[in-house]
């Protein structure tokens, strides 16, 4: 169930996987952690966007969209989402407890690393 914690909603374990199981188009999940940590495990088909690029590409971002990111504690998404809505975006959520707190299967390598934002509204 999720709930909210300073004005950002947080997404747990149960309702991630519902979302991926599903295949929704929205909310659209992103990892925001770094390429090494990601190589060493991630949710399969997550693409990657490390936190410290999104700066240089907010613009490109669509607004209406809504989004989850996911790091590895829930610090660095939590950190992420509140960027996001300090920009004006209204759908904005955390994985709270982060892959620590991933109870799924994990993929491996470079899977999905996006450096082009239009990727994910594909």
């Amino acid at each position: 169930m999720s709930y909210e914690v300073d004005g950002i909603k947080q997404v747990e374990f149960n309702e991630l996987q519902e979302i991926i199981n599903e295949g929704k188009s929205e909310p659209i999940v992103i990892d925001v952690r770094e390429p090494e940590e990601y190589v060493e495990g991630h949710i399969a088909n997550i693409p990657l966007i490390p936190m410290h690029n999104l700066p240089a590409l907010i613009d490109e971002f669509d607004k209406e969209k809504e989004y989850l990111f996911v790091c590895r504690s829930g610090n660095r998404s939590q950190n992420v989402a509140h960027f996001f809505k300090d920009r004006g975006f209204e759908k904005v959520s955390n994985y709270a407890g982060g892959m620590l707190a991933w109870q799924g299967e994990l993929a491996t390598g470079m899977e999905r690393v996006v450096s082009d934002v239009k990727e994910l509204y594909k």
